[in-house]
């Protein structure tokens, strides 16, 4: 019996490498989410320090900004977790949220850092850090049976940064 079928998965991990390459040239089309860019831009203008921690392999992460680049450029610094090697467990470990906050030059507490999420794994990765949450998922993530996912109760649920209020954080308005 193949490695493929003691896991019980349906392709060789060559077929699955072959899949994913097909699809890589998806990534570099990526559009933001709606308010997204506001929100950079708002938060940057009042010099609040911004780091991102996505659970993507670097390599894949330059392509996924591919289009947003000097938006990216915006933020302190960046944690992949697959390929980082201070973040020793995946999401939904709050690894990657705690190395991300470590690397700021004054290494905020964790109940001071406001985390952005749209996977749930995400969200459970943050909450588990101590941190607070604004969770804009998928509209299918809610549509779920899985009563995991409808049991996460992050600090707070959005169907849209658009509808975002940083005052509600401390943070200056957008009217500042």
């Amino acid at each position: 019996m193949g490695r493929e079928e003691a896991l019980c998965v349906p392709m060789t991990v060559d077929e699955y490498r072959q899949q994913v390459d097909s699809l890589r040239h998806l990534f570099a089309e990526s559009d933001l989410m709606p308010g997204a860019e506001r929100l950079i831009d708002h938060l940057y203008v009042h010099k609040i320090p911004m780091a991102l921690a996505t659970g993507s392999y670097s390599q894949e992460f330059q392509v996924k900004i591919t289009r947003h680049r000097k938006l990216f450029e915006k933020f302190h610094h960046t944690v992949c977790s697959s390929d980082d090697p201070a973040v020793k467990r995946g999401k939904p470990a709050p690894d990657c949220f705690l190395v991300a906050a470590s690397r700021f030059p004054d290494n905020p507490k964790p109940d001071k850092v406001l985390v952005f999420e749209d996977a749930p794994n995400g969200v459970q990765g943050a909450l588990a850090a101590g941190m607070q949450v604004v969770w804009v998922p998928d509209e299918q993530c809610l549509k779920t049976s899985d009563d995991s996912i409808r049991q996460i109760k992050p600090t707070l649920l959005l169907k849209s940064l658009e509808a975002f209020r940083p005052e509600l954080f401390g943070l200056p308005s957008y009217d500042q």
